[in-house]
């Protein structure tokens, strides 16, 4: 690559994709212009973090986009809030749809070439037929009930909007992403509940994909010519049972054994509300994922290896090995 490319800016930039996204990049030699809002992330190593051009902001500071991306070719918008709790509903819409009609409209003044934008499985229409949902179930506010899917949903339209209005764009939409991350919040919370041997189990079920390939499979549609379609991202699709019972092998912990009731979920929610309240942290269980952890989810993910043949998902068994090792390195447990 030559020293005088112009970099790609990645918004969400210290999060689990964004960070992924951000080692993918610099393994090609990609120059890297990042946004990040609190901190630039420490998923990377520091090597990785100096060879980053780093700007401090977020996606509702429009001045600051348009002051930013006109030295840049490319956008990969990672950047959302997920949360499943009302009091975060506000926080969500403005960054997960007011910030990326911001991003499109910046992308468009600016001349950008390509726009890859992270939504999620979340945005996507619900099966009504118990058939696996694919690119084009349609949906319907009736049977997405979760405000998290409606803001990915919207956050969606923006960019359909924007590509009809002449952007060069292709949007992703992951299932449930494991990787290595915080395990303090997130999909990786999982890996830190089946450290403490929490017993219960509910009887849900959805669909996974590795970190290393959602990075992956975004690079691959940036370089590609495909614009104007969306892909659902989802390597295997298990119980939250058999993954659970998975991360316990890595860890070598006892897997939960006990089938969680709704009551006792509900009363769980209300003790993690009550903790929210007294210690102003954001609960992990909710209505919503409640709701989640007893329904299915099945995604059709056959789109993307056909547009992309050399596309190939890591298998969960050496995702779980390899993230079950990075945490314990990082919590000092082993």
């Amino acid at each position: 690559m030559s020293s005088e490319q112009q970099p790609v800016f990645v918004t969400g930039a210290s999060g689990l994709v964004g960070s992924a996204l951000i080692r993918k990049l610099l393994q090609k030699n990609i120059p890297v212009k990042a946004l990040f809002h609190t901190r630039p992330s420490s998923l990377l190593s520091k090597e990785e973090a100096e060879q980053v051009d780093w700007v401090r902001g977020d996606v509702l500071d429009i001045s600051l986009l348009m002051d930013t991306l006109p030295q840049c070719s490319q956008v990969y918008h990672c950047a959302a809030i997920v949360s499943f709790h009302p009091s975060r509903r506000q926080l969500m819409y403005q960054i997960n749809v007011e910030g990326t009609a911001n991003m499109v409209n910046a992308a468009l003044e600016c001349g950008i070439k390509k726009m890859v934008h992270v939504s999620s499985v979340a945005s996507l229409g619900k099966s009504v037929t118990n058939d696996a949902v694919n690119e084009k179930t349609e949906w319907t506010e009736e049977h997405n009930t979760s405000q998290y899917g409606k803001t990915k949903y919207l956050a969606e339209m923006e960019v359909w909007r924007g590509i009809s209005e002449g952007l060069s764009a292709v949007i992703v939409n992951p299932a449930i992403i494991l990787g290595e991350s915080n395990w303090e919040s997130g999909s990786t919370a999982i890996f830190k509940k089946v450290w403490q041997q929490f017993p219960f189990y509910t009887t849900g079920s959805n669909g996974f994909v590795d970190v290393v390939d959602v990075a992956e499979a975004m690079v691959m549609l940036m370089e590609s010519d495909i614009e104007a379609e969306r892909f659902i991202l989802a390597a295997e699709h298990h119980s939250y049972q058999t993954l659970m019972i998975k991360i316990a092998e890595q860890l070598k912990k006892k897997a939960p054994s006990v089938k969680a009731p709704k009551a006792l979920l509900a009363l769980a929610k209300y003790w993690e509300t009550i903790k929210s309240v007294l210690g102003k942290e954001e609960p992990l269980i909710t209505a919503e994922t409640v709701q989640k952890a007893y329904s299915h989810s099945r995604y059709d993910s056959a789109k993307i290896l056909q547009q992309l043949p050399s596309f190939r998902y890591t298998p969960l068994d050496i995702t779980l090995q390899r993230t079950c090792i990075w945490l314990m390195q990082q919590y000092g447990t082993l």
